[in-house]
């Protein structure tokens, strides 16, 4: 039980140096998150696209 007691003492200090965001800062960051993953997400999408296309083309017509 004294080990336990201890860690948590332990992450107890620790959360006191955590410097937190502000909430400017998280929303930034969110939003920065929102759209590089939707860029991405088009980007894979079109790759699919594209490949999808490759393989059709190759299976109905042969190489």
């Amino acid at each position: 039980m004294k080990a336990l007691t201890s860690y948590l003492q332990n992450v107890r200090a620790e959360l006191r140096h955590v410097v937190w965001p502000t909430p400017r800062r998280a929303v930034t960051d969110v939003i920065a998150i929102v759209l590089i993953s939707a860029i991405v997400a088009l980007i894979i999408t079109g790759l699919d696209y594209v490949f999808t296309g490759a393989v059709s083309y190759i299976l109905s017509n042969g190489i």
